[in-house]
């Protein structure tokens, strides 16, 4: 029997909603995982560019020895023979206050696009998830429905079976119900096992290494308010590329600002000449970088930018467009399929009140076999068919939830 292998709906040992899946599958997902790292990474980078202006210490050391050998050898005023050098070196690069906040801003600005993307990603994969799992929870609505009409139909079979052997049924309508019972049992197994399937799935989007299969809440999904695109997750990262291209044209300007810098050291340098003990010494000097002329280079920087705007207002403008019409063509698909679902719903009740009607009369034997297998199916039918549109309502809001974010 169907029992052994696969077990009943009464069966499962609990059930599970459609959060748990979703936190799940964001605590497994690795990319998220990723991303959250590359967060830690820049926080590293900003506190590398803190220690950056700050006096950098060097000890140098160096010795080399030029030996002449029979008069062969380096001229002795180039190479003094030998020469030593040691050591502690301070240097520091001075950075404007405000071009140092620019630089700030670059690595505050690539978290802000980490931050867009996790937000898109964790968009994505919710409606994945909810995809998933509407399509799981459609197959447990499917064999819940078989299994009452199975039930339903297995109770008649034992009053059939006595009505056939007091001559009120053919044997041969007794073989034709006892067909379609047989029939409703593998339509009950085949939809067990579907359940099984896209359970399991479930589970493998979400990252939970387990082969055992629980029951599926109802997913209680509702049209979110209609969000304004600027107001939404997928406006957010034109804003922080609109930041990004007007910060990198800040650091092209100072770029070309002058730069000082200041070194000092101090330590021996001698060439082992005369008096080597007397060669301990210092020296400081500062130093001055100012752009001249560099082939006309900023100017083409400040081309590439302005590319990259106008790029980016043209691909803004489009994905308002599409994100208006998705909307539109979501929120009349759901008005159609709500309408539909309601006019289903009054066939049910009708075909529902005809199979228990039917069930009476068989009792008595006052409808032939062909009238009450045929009400059975309508009422299979019409079931089915409000279960398609129910699954299709919840993943036409499971759209519409994911664009209105």
């Amino acid at each position: 029997m169907l029992y052994t292998a696969l077990g009943c709906l009464s069966c499962f040992g609990q059930s599970r909603n459609i959060d748990f899946f979703i936190q799940q599958a964001k605590q497994n997902n690795p990319a998220l995982k990723g991303y959250q790292n590359q967060l830690l990474s820049n926080k590293i980078d900003s506190q590398l560019l803190r220690a950056g202006p700050k006096p950098q210490v060097n000890f140098i050391n160096s010795a080399s020895y030029a030996p002449i050998i029979h008069g062969y050898g380096y001229d002795e005023a180039l190479s003094n023979i030998a020469n030593v050098t040691s050591l502690i070196q301070a240097n520091r690069n001075f950075i404007g206050k405000n071009n140092l906040l620019a630089q700030y801003r670059t690595i505050t600005l690539q978290n802000r696009s980490l931050q867009d993307t996790i937000r898109l990603s964790e968009q994505d994969l919710v409606r994945v998830i909810t995809e998933q799992y509407i399509t799981a929870y459609g197959d447990l609505l499917i064999t819940s429905f078989n299994q009452e009409v199975y039930d339903l139909m297995k109770k008649e079979e034992e009053v059939l079976k006595k009505l056939t052997q007091a001559s009120v049924y053919k044997q041969t309508d007794y073989l034709n119900f006892y067909v379609t019972l047989q029939q409703q049992e593998l339509m009950l197994l085949q939809g067990q096992l579907q359940y099984n399937s896209d359970y399991l799935t479930l589970n493998y989007l979400a990252g939970i290494a387990d082969t055992s299969i629980e029951q599926l809440q109802e997913p209680f999904l509702t049209d979110t308010l209609a969000a304004e695109f600027y107001n939404s997750i997928f406006y957010q990262p034109f804003v922080t590329d609109s930041l990004r291209l007007v910060n990198e044209k800040i650091l092209i300007d100072y770029s070309y600002k002058p730069k000082l810098g200041a070194y000092t050291d101090a330590g021996l340098t001698s060439s082992l000449q005369h008096t080597p003990y007397k060669n301990f010494g210092f020296s400081a000097g500062m130093s001055l970088v100012i752009p001249i002329y560099d082939g006309r280079q900023k100017q083409l920087k400040y081309n590439k930018i302005a590319l990259q705007e106008k790029t980016r207002l043209t691909n803004k403008d489009f994905f308002v467009s599409q994100y208006q019409q998705q909307i539109a063509i979501w929120q009349q698909q759901l008005s159609a399929t709500d309408l539909l679902v309601k006019k289903i719903r009054q066939q049910i009740s009708y075909a529902y009140t005809l199979v228990i009607a039917n069930n009476k009369l068989l009792e008595t034997g006052d409808i032939s076999m062909k009238d009450y297998i045929l009400g059975i199916s309508n009422y299979l039918a019409a079931k089915n068919l409000l279960t398609q549109h129910n699954i299709s309502r919840l993943r036409i809001i499971n759209q519409l939830n994911y664009w209105k974010h």
